[in-house]
């Protein structure tokens, strides 16, 4: 029974999960990310990041539906582009300099 709430409680927040992508995907004013726990800690990450889905499927019998569930989820997860992704060398690009500069001597009156 407890097996069961639990993966009724995923179901349901890869369900959320799933609808954010969509409302994303599709630029709609409102994204549900307090439909659950889930989505809402990924909010940021979601907003502003890469996103990268990786699903884990079991080879058993015992376990057909749970990993046909998941494939539904990857196969409708995998059909939404949110974007293309930008790299931002702001903060690297500073980071480098400071560490690259931290390394050369100069003379008074020289600049690296």
């Amino acid at each position: 029974a407890d097996r069961l709430k639990e993966a009724q409680n995923i179901n349901k927040s890869l369900s959320a999960l799933a609808n954010v992508f969509n409302a994303l995907a599709n630029k709609q004013k409102h994204v549900a990310f307090r439909d659950s726990k889930l989505t809402f800690l990924l909010q940021s990450a979601l907003l502003n990041g890469k996103t990268l889905v990786i699903v884990n499927l079991s080879p058993t019998l015992a376990s057909f539906q749970e990993s046909l569930q998941t494939l539904t989820f990857a196969s409708r997860v995998s059909k939404i582009e949110l974007g293309v992704a930008q790299r931002d060398l702001s903060a690297s690009h500073s980071t480098n300099s400071s560490s690259n500069n931290a390394g050369s001597h100069s003379s008074p009156g020289e600049t690296n």
